[in-house]
């Protein structure tokens, strides 16, 4: 066991609430829904294209909707059923905006397709493999829902020294990577193994943070045998689960600003994505359900489940001993990043890493007052920025001057809010500065792009008129060169010279 070499910046100790989920097994047993809501759109691109019709049969692991788009990725079919409508739903988002999806009636069969994982994925070349991975459906599964199969091929691309999987999973009450790593480690080192046979990097490491001693052994027993698999312990602080802070804690190397960890020969994956990895290649199986955390204080049972995509979050709540009283708070996701649900009446999706259903005592909601210069802000701050800063000018709409003061570089961790005395709703601001400027930019773009469509269809016109009298003026001349010529009149020069010597002669014998 080695231990993280970095110390990272800033960071806070939020209480745990991990007791009450991390106790129990995963429960892999769930009962089929009557209905799954399957989004269009579960990764950070455009929304997928569905494959199929309402009253069309499908068997499990079967692809219903293809991605549509770089950062898109397929969908499949997490039981066998009938497709019973392509329409829209509440998406899981504090907006609560409606999303098209495709909505799956189970029959209760669970009947698969038939699988074809390959015969030796260590002996095919790279790129194969992350098409597989790519096929399969598979997104970043920490929450950041980017395909997993781009990650792979920048990889691939960059010389990469150093693949990190993040078990860290610092985020109040969430137990999903936990029970993960204790259960399942072995198929978690095979899936770092492949990973690292993807990308060809030299040194593979698996970190967990030190308040999880269970994880960290199963891990190590499972990685006892494999070459070249390291276990390093880093210490419970959040945001540690934030890549940035994990590479910093691991290597010792810090991400430069505006920089990717690929520019300094760093990729890192989620300890759940590494699995649904090793699940496509050697089992061939697509991604169609995850382990999630179901838990908070109005929660009858807190624990992990593994569900199947597009269960209704009220059914997972049903599943782990209902509600015992109504909500103050519902959220997917942790309590300092999460997103706030409108309601139970949304899906599971591939980026959900846990469902919590929080008390009034646990949300501990504050008006705010002012600020009283105290800068904790500053102290909490795990990439040094200034929030205090960056949320003034957020909250006066100049966004240049929040990015100045660091907006581009904030990961929304929430740490400066959380420390905050005055409960001053920073990360809001901060989110709604990110939201507008992101506004911003694609409307910019959308202008930039009319006007080279614009520009484009000119020169097109011009280019058609040019041809239109170029050949205008070439039927002109080719007509005149077709055109006869009038013939010329009769030669009458003799004539007139007869005429005028007979005319002559007169003259002259009248003279006489």
């Amino acid at each position: 066991m080695l231990f993280g070499l970095g110390k990272i910046r800033g960071g806070v100790h939020p209480d745990g609430h991990k007791i009450d989920s991390a106790r129990l097994v995963i429960n892999s047993q769930l009962p089929l829904p009557d209905t799954l809501w399957l989004p269009l759109c579960q990764h950070s691109g455009e929304d997928a294209r569905p494959l199929v019709q309402a009253g069309e049969r499908v068997l499990k692991g079967q692809r219903i909707a293809a991605a549509a788009g770089r950062f898109s990725a397929n969908i499949h079919a997490p039981t066998s059923g009938t497709i019973t409508s392509i329409d829209t739903i509440t998406m899981p988002h504090p907006s609560g905006l409606p999303a098209n999806a495709i909505i799956l009636q189970p029959d209760g069969k669970d009947e698969w397709i038939t699988l074809q994982p390959p015969a030796d994925p260590f002996s095919m070349p790279q790129e194969a493999l992350a098409t597989l991975v790519e096929q399969a459906g598979i997104v970043g599964m920490g929450g950041a829902i980017f395909p997993a199969a781009i990650k792979l091929r920048q990889g691939r691309r960059f010389e990469i020294k150093t693949l990190i999987v993040n078990g860290s999973e610092c985020e109040p009450y969430l137990t999903t990577d936990d029970r993960l790593m204790r259960e399942r480690a072995a198929e978690i080192v095979e899936g770092a193994r492949l990973v690292r046979y993807i990308i060809e990097a030299y040194r593979t490491v698996i970190a967990i943070e030190d308040n999880k001693p269970q994880a960290i052994a199963a891990l190590q027993e499972a990685a006892a045998n494999v070459g070249a698999i390291e276990i390093v312990v880093v210490p419970a602080r959040y945001p540690m689960g934030s890549a940035k802070q994990l590479i910093q804690a691991v290597t010792g190397l810090e991400v430069p600003a505006g920089k990717r960890s690929n520019d300094i020969g760093v990729l890192v994956h989620n300890v759940a994505t590494v699995y649904a990895i090793q699940q496509a290649l050697i089992h061939g199986k697509p991604l169609i359900s995850r382990v999630t955390t179901v838990a908070g204080g109005c929660v009858g049972e807190p624990r992990n489940v593994e569900a199947l995509l597009g269960t209704p979050i009220h059914y997972l709540f049903e599943q782990c001993g209902g509600l015992t009283t109504t909500p103050a708070r519902l959220l997917m996701g942790g309590p300092m990043m999460g997103q706030v649900l409108p309601t139970t009446e949304v899906p599971l999706i591939k980026g959900s890493s846990g469902v919590l259903a929080l008390t009034k005592a646990e949300v501990n909601e504050h008006m705010p007052s002012p600020c009283i210069r105290c800068g904790r802000c500053v102290d909490a701050c795990p990439m040094g920025l200034l929030p205090l800063e960056m949320a003034r000018n957020s909250k006066q709409d100049d966004f240049d001057s929040a990015q100045d003061a660091g907006l581009r570089d904030c990961i929304l961790c929430g740490s400066c809010s959380y420390v905050c005395p005055s409960h001053i709703p920073l990360v809001q601001y901060f989110e709604y500065a990110k939201g507008e400027l992101a506004e911003s930019r694609a409307s910019q773009q959308k202008l930039s792009y009319t006007q080279e469509l614009m520009a484009a269809r000119k020169e097109r016109l011009e280019r058609e008129a040019a041809a239109k009298e170029a050949a205008k003026q070439a039927k002109k001349a080719k007509a005149k060169a077709k055109k006869p010529r009038k013939a010329a009149a009769p030669t009458t020069v003799a004539a007139d010279t007869a005429d005028t010597a007979e005319t002559a002669s007169t003259t002259d014998h009248a003279g006489a």
